[in-house]
């Protein structure tokens, strides 16, 4: 199973702590995590099923979309972008 885990900003809003859970795409394993956490979907998805703006997916150290693949041991890291002075 896939390792996903979240950065701080988005536990700050939402408890997601890092999880293992199965999926071939990262649609996939975002959508196995959001059947056990419901409340985090709207905070890394928007209304239409994509990715909010400000947030990124890396698979292993490298930028991903929706549709890419996931293998049993990959690393999935979702983060969300900031912005300040």
């Amino acid at each position: 199973m896939a390792r996903v885990a979240f950065t701080g900003n988005l536990k700050r809003h939402v408890a997601c702590p890092a999880v293992d859970v199965a999926g071939a795409s990262v649609r996939a394993v975002l959508e196995s995590v959001f059947a056990g956490n419901a409340r985090l979907r709207s905070y890394v998805f928007d209304d239409q099923d994509r990715l909010r703006r400000h947030v990124n997916v890396y698979v292993n150290e490298k930028r991903a979309d929706l549709d890419d693949p996931v293998g049993p041991r990959d690393e999935v890291f979702v983060f969300q972008s900031l912005a300040g002075g």
